[in-house]
Order: structure tokens, then C-alpha cells, then sequence
């Protein structure tokens, strides 16, 4: 298996798993032995990476931070990071604006199916409601208040914070930045050695990555709705997944014109990030091995990587905004609704917005696609449509938006001249050889 690359690795792993599932579901009990087998390796290996997330962004912005030495440098790469996430998002949102109004994949929903849907997701469809109604009744400055913490150590408390911790983290480089080197030193040269050690945990943990993905390929295949459900969504799914594609190849042609890296260099360098978001479903989970691979496979400089990648994590949320705009209009064609110009123009800006405060976890999307139903005026029992084939899609969409940070990471690199060769390190390189 050493050596076979990690992204074969993650491949084998995931289609084992498929298939695993699959067999196992033919048998009584089968989905039993997996869920209680099989599944908690899946979350295990999730949970030890949510676990290093908050310890490796604090260190590496710290670090990254500090590095830069001069506040101007942190003005502008910041400017250019959101700059171009901005962009990003709205172009992601009108792409899945102009397919779901050439393709019309809600005309395709019968008032049979549309019932039994509804029904059979009201309840989920509620909860995710009740959600954004606490969030539409905060204020509209409320996400700005959110960044800002009360205390940096509940905040690091939960992954859903993340931009909490940024705030921080970034708050302490600037200090770092302000006060003489003599009294800086010592501080920095201990985040310079937590973030390495961060670093060390994370290659110790992608061993297990080929396990990991097996277990979790096994448990959604096992817990997935019935099969005419998803038939029922065919254009939906198809519209989306479309749309994530023409996302992706817009990120390749971005590095191919801006770095001159060939699109087979990025893939490469991104694809076990890739695979990993796609198993997990989130952002966050996936961002030490999105920074690991972004700084050693792809050469951005780790000054960049370390401040780029960690906000992308928080507010670029390009897949997630795609599909929000997909099934917007997608309800609001199952139920027979035409939406003006006017009103898909204030998705793609309410889209774009939402990204911004959506959590790089799993089901994050669906609070914020609640706020987008109701600023378009389309009926948020709408939800219940898409519920069914949500987790696949959540996937696809989590690999996008850790494939748009990669991008943006390295289109900054470049602009600030921070771009390099890669330096690829193995998990026990720096283990004193006898």
C-alpha cells in the first residue's frame, strides 16, 4: 500500500466500501453489522480530524501571521483572499441560476411524488426552519457581532466557531507583529514548533484515511433513503452535480491562466483533499489535509496557506452557494412558481451573503438555503424535496469548496510572488534515522 499514492489509497478505499455496503444490505442484519461494526471507525477517523482543526488553524495563522512582519502584507493578501472569494461565489451561484433554467428539473416532480416527499421530510424540513428563523430574527449585524468572541476558549470549544478562532488568531499575529522582536521571539517560536507537531499529527492521520473512507462509504450506503426517491430527483441531482463540474474546471482554468501550473498539477496536488471532503462532508474536517497538501504538494508558500485557506474554510463556501441556487428555483418549480429577475437576482446576492456565515459542517447549507426560500418568497415545506438525495449532494458540493480554496490559495501565492516548487515531506522524515 506505501506504495500505491494516497489519493489510489482513498479510491480503493471508498469503492470497498460501496461495495461492502452494498453486499452487506442484501442480508438480514447487514446494516446492523455495519452500523455498529463498521461505522464507528468512519466516525472515529472524522472526529480525529475535527479534533487537530482549531489547534492547527490557531497555530497556523499565528504563524502565518506573525511571519509576514508588516501589517501592509496582511491588508493586502486579506483584501485579494476575499476579493476573490466574493467573486468566486457569485459566479458559482449564477452558473447554477443558468442551468436550473435551461434544464427545468422541477417540472419533472409529479404532485405524487412531490406529496410523498414532503410528508416523509416535514419533520427534518422543520427543524432546519426553526434554525433560520432564529438566525433571520438576530439582526442583520448579528453575523458581524458572531466573529468577535467572549472568550477565545469556548470558542475553540466547538468547530462551529471556526471564524471566532480566526478573529483571534489573526488578533494575536497583529500583536505579535506590534511589539519588539526580543519579547516576540520566544512566542513565535513556539507556535512555529505547536504548528509543526499539527502538522506531524496530520500525516499520522491520513495513514488511516483509506480505512476511514471505507467505513464511511459503508455506513451512507447502508443508510441511504429508498431508491425510487432518488429517481424521482434524477434532473435535480443532475443539474447540481453539472454545475459543481463546470465549478471545478473554472478553478483548473483559474490556476492553469494565473499560475501557468498545469490543470493535471492541481488535481494531483488537491485530489486526496478532494476525496477526503467528498467522505466527510466537511469543510473544516477536511482543512489540515487541504493546508498539508496546498503548502507541499502545491507549492504555496505556507505564509499564504496558512491565512487563505483557513478563512476559505468559514466564508468560501462556492458548491454550497451553487446549490442553494439550484434548488431554490427547483422548489419553486415543483411548485408551479416563476420566479422574475428581480427575485433570482436577490438570490444570487442572498446566496452569496449566507456563505459567508455558513459553518464548514455537514448540514450547515440547509439553515442557510432556509433564508434564501424565504427571501425569494418560495414556501420553505419545500425543503422536504430535496432531503432525500441531500447527503450525496452535500458531498459533491464540500469537494468543491475545498477545491475553490486550493485555487484562491494558489492564485494569491502567485500575486504576492509566494508560489514555489513543491517541497513534499513523508509522515516520518523528520524522525532521527539510526
Amino acid at each position: 500500500m506505501k506504495k500505491i499514492a494516497l489519493h489510489w489509497q482513498i479510491i480503493l478505499g471508498m469503492v470497498l466500501g460501496v461495495l461492502v455496503g452494498l453486499i452487506m444490505t442484501q442480508f438480514d442484519g447487514g446494516n446492523e453489522i455495519v452500523r455498529d461494526w463498521i461505522k464507528p471507525f468512519g466516525t472515529i477517523f472524522i472526529n480525529s480530524l475535527k479534533l487537530i482543526a482549531v489547534p492547527l488553524i490557531f497555530a497556523s495563522l499565528i504563524k502565518g501571521v506573525s511571519d509576514l512582519k508588516d501589517i501592509s502584507k496582511l491588508s493586502k493578501m486579506g483584501g485579494r483572499t476575499i476579493g476573490l472569494y466574493l467573486m468566486t461565489t457569485v459566479i458559482a451561484v449564477s452558473i447554477g441560476l443558468f442551468l436550473v433554467n435551461i434544464i427545468k428539473p422541477g417540472k419533472s416532480i409529479s404532485a405524487e411524488t412531490r406529496q410523498e416527499l414532503v410528508q416523509n421530510y416535514s419533520g427534518d424540513a422543520n427543524k432546519y426552519k426553526e434554525e433560520a428563523v432564529k438566525q433571520k430574527e438576530s439582526g442583520p449585524l448579528q453575523a458581524l457581532v458572531d466573529i468577535v468572541p467572549e472568550n477565545i476558549f469556548g470558542a475553540a470549544s466547538e468547530n462551529k466557531n471556526m471564524l471566532q478562532v480566526i478573529f483571534f488568531a489573526i488578533f494575536f499575529g497583529v500583536g505579535l507583529i506590534l511589539i519588539p522582536e526580543k519579547k516576540s521571539k520566544p512566542v513565535k517560536k513556539f507556535f512555529d514548533g505547536f504548528n509543526e507537531v499539527i502538522l506531524k499529527m496530520i500525516d499520522l492521520i491520513m495513514l488511516a484515511a483509506p480505512f476511514g473512507v471505507f467505513a464511511l462509504l459503508s455506513a451512507l450506503v447502508v443508510e441511504s433513503p429508498s431508491i425510487d426517491l432518488f429517481k424521482a430527483l434524477i434532473w435535480y441531482a443532475f443539474t447540481v452535480i453539472l454545475g459543481l463540474l463546470i465549478m471545478i474546471a473554472f478553478y483548473n482554468l483559474l490556476v492553469w491562466v494565473y499560475t501557468k501550473k498545469k490543470p493535471s498539477f492541481f488535481i494531483n496536488g488537491i485530489s486526496p483533499a478532494q476525496l477526503l471532503a467528498f467522505s466527510t462532508s466537511s469543510s473544516a474536517a477536511t482543512l489540515p489535509v487541504t493546508m498539508e497538501r496546498v503548502t507541499e504538494h502545491l507549492g504555496v508558500d505556507e505564509e499564504v496557506s496558512s491565512f487563505v485557506l483557513p478563512i476559505g474554510a468559514t466564508i468560501n463556501m462556492d458548491g454550497t452557494s451553487l446549490y442553494q441556487a439550484v434548488a431554490a428555483v427547483f422548489i419553486a418549480q415543483a411548485f408551479g412558481m416563476d420566479l422574475s429577475l428581480g427575485v433570482q437576482l436577490g438570490i444570487i446576492t442572498t446566496a452569496t451573503l449566507a456563505s459567508i456565515g455558513s459553518a464548514a459542517v455537514p448540514g450547515a447549507g440547509m439553515v442557510m438555503l432556509v433564508i434564501v426560500l424565504a427571501q425569494a418568497g418560495i414556501p420553505e415545506a419545500g425543503l422536504a424535496l430535496i432531503f432525500a438525495i441531500d447527503r450525496p449532494l452535500d458531498m459533491c458540493r464540500t469537494t468543491v469548496n475545498v477545491t475553490g480554496d486550493a485555487a484562491v490559495s494558489m492564485t494569491v501565492a502567485k500575486s504576492l510572488d509566494m508560489l514555489h516548487e513543491p517541497k513534499i515531506k513523508d509522515w516520518d522524515d523528520d524522525y532521527p534515522k539510526k
